[in-house]
């Protein structure tokens, strides 16, 4: 599986926001399992798939892999815990639109972090991107306020800013493979389903869902965009990562025919907007 960091950085980011594209729909597709019960299976078998992925690639050098990836490994590997509950929370109580447009914002709170952290300058082109994100943000809460499902998209908005803190761990160690921090987080997403759910058995429907979830969803996913962030700009990292935003909302609506409210379309289409504005934004920000 060496090849995998061969491929340019872009691209793995660009296939990343496809395989990740299937969450909301695989978790639609649970019969019987609760939240906890999900979020223990699906880390579980993400785990499975991270340590896998890196035997292969490291085999007897594994163990320093670990030990290489350090203190940033451990820290984003926490970060990254708490966006697995957060995923599973958002995708259960709000609609696949609602979440995946919020995430989307991560390219917003990387300008945001970038600025705040590593003292680089905000542009006026990416001012403005950040005020409309924050305005189509607003105007996705209010409809959900009206529908109910606020607890929802304010839950989702802890994946956007996780994910642009791994984001930054990794492009401050480019020469880091930060892989093993994937397999701490599956491992803390385990403790806390483990911890809090009644019981962690489920039928076997919803093990296989759980499986492909872990695996093909999560695990393809963050490996992907993991290695890619090495090499690419942390706000392209963002911008490449809306094919998850654009395919989510159209595979639970072509096999589901889960429709959102127009309100969602309405504010996702002024953060969609606002990143575009930001993609022609050519000061060095997060680069």
């Amino acid at each position: 599986m060496q090849f995998v960091y061969k491929i340019p950085g872009y691209i793995l980011c660009l296939m990343a926001g496809f395989f990740l594209s299937w969450g909301g729909f695989l978790i639609r597709k649970f019969e019987d399992a609760d939240i906890w019960q999900i979020l223990f299976w699906r880390a579980l078998f993400f785990s499975i798939a991270v340590l896998i992925f890196l035997l292969f690639n490291y085999k007897k050098d594994t163990l320093h892999i670990f030990k290489k990836s350090g203190f940033p490994g451990l820290i984003a590997g926490f970060v990254m815990s708490f966006s697995f509950v957060a995923y599973i929370v958002a995708m259960t109580e709000t609609s696949v639109a609602n979440t995946v447009f919020i995430i989307s914002t991560q390219t917003i709170f990387l300008a945001i972090f970038g600025y705040l952290f590593l003292k680089e300058k905000v542009s006026p082109k990416a001012m403005v991107s950040i005020i409309l994100a924050l305005l189509g943000i607003s105007i996705m809460l209010r409809g959900s306020f009206l529908g109910g499902s606020l607890y929802g998209d304010i839950v989702a908005l802890v994946i956007p800013i996780n994910f642009s803190i791994l984001i930054l761990i990794i492009r401050k160690y480019p020469n880091t493979d930060l892989v093993p921090s994937l397999f701490y987080s599956g491992i803390l997403g385990c403790l806390y389903g483990f911890l809090i759910s009644n019981s962690i058995i489920i039928s076997e429907h919803d093990l296989y869902v759980a499986m492909l979830l872990g695996v093909f969803q999560h695990a393809i996913g963050f490996i992907l965009i993991t290695i890619g962030a090495r090499s690419t700009p942390a706000v392209m990292v963002g911008i490449l990562m809306l094919t998850e935003t654009v395919f989510a909302p159209f595979w639970v609506w072509l096999f589901l025919n889960e429709i959102p409210p127009l309100g969602v379309f309405i504010g996702g289409a002024v953060i969609i907007l606002a990143i575009i504005i930001k993609s022609f934004d050519k000061s060095k920000l997060t680069a």
